[in-house]
């Protein structure tokens, strides 16, 4: 009985350990996972999680055309059943289509059957509106614990994390200024800008996308792609220090 009350505290300590694990953003079991390109180019992507959504897709398409930007939507395939056209908007608008599950689970301890269902239904469903590159995985709330990295390593497909994410995880309603302050302050060359702006929580966000574009061009920074960015590895030397 003592050598149980002694085992059970370190189980829950193992586990506790390998969920903080499956949140990293730039380490995984298996596979490869990026959240920021190494280059001294002052190259960046502006990726957006979740949706699509009725009139905030449309919204955001229009931000990005007048700001002559094309950015990488990681989309739900639940929501692309929900919104086909405004998914068609996005691929049809020229921007990058990235797969972040059917129903947007924590990917932490699923057997393989849960996780094939999350990514390949989803897939089809991106195929179904009319894109036709890479289509690359954005783990849900960045969490990806054993079966989904090997699963994405055998399938030879990239997990995309982020290195500038500004807003909370809940509902806490951030100012425009500080959403915007925030992404100019910590974007790096290479770095990876994940926002949320297809629900109407994230309304301030949506309007802090106009600044931080503004923002990062006025710094000499250009926006492009994740498969954009990726060719942009070890493809010119790291000034000194950084």
């Amino acid at each position: 009985m003592k050598g149980l009350f002694t085992l059970v505290p370190m189980a829950v300590i193992a586990l506790s350990s390998a969920y903080k694990y499956s949140g990293h953003t730039s380490e995984q079991l298996a596979g490869e996972i990026v959240n920021r390109v190494e280059t001294a180019e002052k190259v960046v992507a502006l990726t957006f999680d979740d949706g699509p959504t009725a009139g905030f897709t449309q919204q955001i398409l229009d931000i990005l055309d007048e700001e002559n930007v094309k950015a990488t939507f990681y989309l739900m395939g639940r929501s692309i059943e929900e919104n086909p056209g405004e998914a068609r908007q996005i691929v049809e608008a020229g921007h990058e289509v990235g797969n972040h599950s059917y129903s947007h689970p924590r990917m932490v301890l699923r057997d393989r059957d849960f996780v094939a269902g999350e990514v390949e239904r989803t897939e089809e469903l991106i195929r179904t509106a009319g894109y036709e590159g890479t289509i690359h995985f954005r783990p849900p709330f960045g969490r990806k614990l054993f079966t989904l990295p090997l699963y994405l390593e055998e399938r030879g497909i990239t997990s995309i994390t982020w290195a500038v994410a500004p807003e909370t995880w809940d509902d806490t309603v951030q100012a425009t200024e500080e959403i915007a302050q925030d992404v100019l302050n910590r974007t790096r060359p290479g770095s990876i800008v994940l926002l949320h702006v297809m629900y109407a929580s994230r309304k301030n966000t949506m309007a802090a996308v106009p600044e931080v574009i503004r923002g990062l061009k006025g710094k000499g920074y250009r926006f492009v792609t994740v498969s954009e960015l990726l060719a942009y590895r070890d493809s010119s030397p790291l000034e000194p220090g950084r």
